[in-house]
Order: C-alpha cells, then sequence, then structure tokens
C-alpha cells in the first residue's frame, strides 16, 4: 500500500469535484421567465461541493506530508 499513491488519487478526485462545482457556479444566470423550463443551479449544493472539494485537498496534503515523513523516518533508520 503506498500511502503516496492514494493520497495524489485522492487530490485528482477532489480536483474533478473542485472543476464540477465551478462550471456549475459558471453557469449561473439569475432566473428569468424565459428561463423557466432550463435546469436551474443549485448555488448551496454547489457551494457544498466547493466546501467538500477544499477538505478532501487538505486531507489529502496531510496525507502526503505523512507519508513523506514516515518515508523519511524509514530511510533514516536504514542509514
Amino acid at each position: 500500500m503506498d500511502l503516496s499513491n492514494i493520497a495524489l488519487q485522492g487530490l485528482e478526485d477532489a480536483n474533478v469535484q473542485l472543476n464540477s462545482a465551478a462550471s456549475q457556479i459558471a453557469s449561473y444566470q439569475s432566473g428569468s421567465p424565459a428561463q423557466a423550463g432550463l435546469d436551474v443551479v443549485d448555488l448551496s449544493a454547489a457551494v457544498v461541493a466547493l466546501l467538500s472539494a477544499k477538505s478532501l485537498y487538505s486531507a489529502n496534503l496531510a496525507t502526503v506530508k505523512t507519508a513523506d515523513q514516515v518515508s523519511q523516518a524509514t530511510l533514516d533508520v536504514l542509514a
């Protein structure tokens, strides 16, 4: 099990989530009667997705740092 690879995959997942939420927010236009038949972007859900992506980034970056520390400690023991 390679912690760095798992964390990097988590960072990729967070990036996908961030881009998706950003696209939803960017496509938002204030509602008008002409748009009554179109899908409306749920801004609250998009903001929750942005905050979730931020938390995913933080958690996975902490995992990368920890994996680096573990690797360094292992090299120190072997040296």
